[in-house]
């Protein structure tokens, strides 16, 4: 089985040649099974943290991201998807005010995706996907893989992306950052504009349970999917 890890989208603040690159790449791999790594949305509005009072309020933001990710549901009909902790923050603003989770929608409602299945984590051919919330650094992958003794494939980490392996006399595994597909330019991310480090772009393929890949999205000026070439 060949598995195309799409990188955290945070929908609607996606760079616009994200996906043509996504399915451009999948293509080429000959993937069959696809997974979405999780933060599929962002909910800026719903942030529990300080973000721009100049940006689009909750309704006109989840109305764009809806649209958005009808883009991506009809290019992938058919995705696992890591819950990610973006996606949860309407979950977690209602149970702030005290509203049980049988009153909330479920995401394939909320989204309109019946076809993608939302859970916290998949487990393919041995090879454990999941968001990553909670974890940090440019080893997270890595380090999540050794504790469980088995593969791991993560998102959550905009700013490093790879594979790195380990072995030991009984086994080999291996942990992958997939990157992302976020737009920096855009208010969502005004809070990280002044960092060193900037999101690495790019999505993620993994071969039979046994091989992992990152993908890097050749997105600089004159490469093939800068954000010029895209409305």
């Amino acid at each position: 089985m060949i598995v195309g890890i799409i990188g955290d989208t945070q929908l609607p603040f996606t760079h616009p040649g994200y996906l043509a690159f996504v399915q451009d790449t999948f293509t080429s791999f000959r993937v069959n099974q696809i997974v979405h790594i999780g933060d599929v949305v962002d909910e800026h509005a719903l942030s529990f943290y300080e973000h721009n009072p100049n940006g689009k309020s909750a309704e006109d933001e989840s109305a764009q991201a809806k649209a958005d990710v009808k883009k991506w549901t009809k290019a992938f009909p058919r995705a696992r998807v890591c819950i990610g902790n973006h996606d949860a923050r309407h979950y977690r603003t209602a149970r702030r005010a005290g509203i049980p989770d049988r009153f909330i929608k479920g995401y394939k409602d909320v989204w309109e995706t019946p076809r993608w299945d939302w859970q916290m984590e998949h487990d393919i051919d041995g090879v454990l996907y999941e968001h990553g919330t909670g974890s940090s650094g440019k080893d997270a992958a890595f380090n999540r893989a050794v504790a469980q003794r088995c593969s791991v494939v993560m998102g959550h980490i905009h700013s490093f992306a790879g594979v790195k392996y380990h072995a030991n006399p009984f086994s080999r595994i291996f942990g992958l950052n997939v990157g992302c597909g976020l737009d920096i330019r855009l208010y969502a991310f005004e809070y990280a504009k002044m960092t060193v480090h900037r999101p690495v772009l790019g999505c993620g393929i993994v071969v039979d349970g046994d091989v992992g890949l990152f993908v890097p999205m050749p997105c600089s000026k004159g490469e093939k999917y800068h954000r010029g070439r895209f409305k």
